[in-house]
């Protein structure tokens, strides 16, 4: 009898409000369908409002038109390190993120301050790069009393340092990149999936699982196939993708979008995949899938995705 493809969640939590909002109503949601997920927190201060910095960059409005930014994350949010302080998620949260271990879902590290590092890791040198890591993996093990095991970069934003440091800390996997989309949020390269990735002529233990689906914010708003994507058409989208290419999939979703507002959305789609014969997993137990096939060996690359602004890791072409 043939295995269930895996439909890995990947559940990135950037902010205090989505620390102590969100990821409750996710937990539930998942419990509710018996789904496993792994949950990566930001750990230091909610810098939210920095962000804005990037209005200057192109995209940046058009995107914010499109996802209802201030609805979301709310305005609140968006003051923090400008107006009001940013608060310190971790030690402000800790028994939120106890709890959500303690329900049995998979933890580790999405990164120390999320505005800081999606903003600056590309261009840093690896002193700094180091230093934002292990200042998030000592508050993890001061939160979990274990040291972590896994990581998943903020705003898919990385550098050669911070991927040799996985294998400083040891870590076994990590889901650091995109799998290349079309204009549809359909996968490019159907070889796309877990890789290691090479460091000039040195290969890189950590294994990376790459986010094979578009997000919701890449999707609502957008223009395809000649019809507008709404909250009310976009879980079909994206279903109809998993159904015309069912293999292991990463769907990666936000404690701020998916487990606040648009909560209906994630149900439907839960339930969608339930149908389409889906087994949900968390990174490590796609990672144990995985990890005794023979897997492809990538460079470290940068490109840009259809509804996303910026340049981001992706999984580049194999050697």
């Amino acid at each position: 009898m043939l295995s269930k493809p895996f439909l890995t969640l990947k559940i990135d939590v950037d902010t205090y409000r989505g620390t102590r909002e969100g990821m409750g109503n996710l937990v539930r949601m998942l419990a509710a369908h018996q789904a496993k997920a792994t949950f990566l927190f930001s750990l230091g201060p909610d810098h939210t409002g920095w962000a804005l910095r990037r209005a200057l960059k192109p995209g940046f409005f058009s995107k914010v038109s499109r996802t209802s930014v201030v609805e979301h994350y709310g305005l609140k949010t968006l003051m923090y390190g400008t107006l009001l302080p940013g608060p310190d998620i971790g030690k402000l949260c800790a028994a939120q993120m106890r709890a959500v271990r303690d329900a049995g879902f998979e933890c580790g590290i999405h990164t120390w301050d999320h505005t800081l590092w999606q903003d600056n890791v590309a261009r840093r040198n690896a002193a700094w790069t180091i230093n934002m890591m292990r200042k998030a993996a000592n508050r993890y093990e001061q939160v979990f009393g274990v040291a972590p095991h896994t990581h998943g970069a903020a705003g898919w934003q990385m550098n050669v340092s911070a991927f040799v440091e996985h294998d400083t800390a040891g870590y076994r996997f990590a889901s650091d990149g995109r799998a290349m989309l079309d204009a549809r949020g359909a996968m490019l390269h159907p070889t796309n999936g877990p890789h290691r990735v090479r460091n000039g002529n040195t290969i890189l233990n950590c294994v990376q699982l790459p986010t094979t689906l578009p997000t919701l914010d890449e999707l609502l708003g957008c223009e395809i196939d000649g019809k507008l994507i709404t909250t009310g058409n976009v879980a079909a989208h994206i279903l109809s993708l998993t159904a015309e290419n069912p293999r292991d999939h990463v769907y990666t979703l936000h404690a701020e979008l998916e487990g606040q507002k648009l909560a209906p959305i994630f149900e439907q789609l839960l339930a969608g995949w339930k149908a389409q014969g889906y087994q949900f997993a968390a990174m490590g137990d796609y990672y144990e899938k995985i990890k005794d096939t023979d897997l492809p060996v990538c460079p470290v690359t940068w490109d840009e995705l259809p509804g996303r602004s910026g340049r981001l890791i992706v999984q580049g072409k194999a050697a």
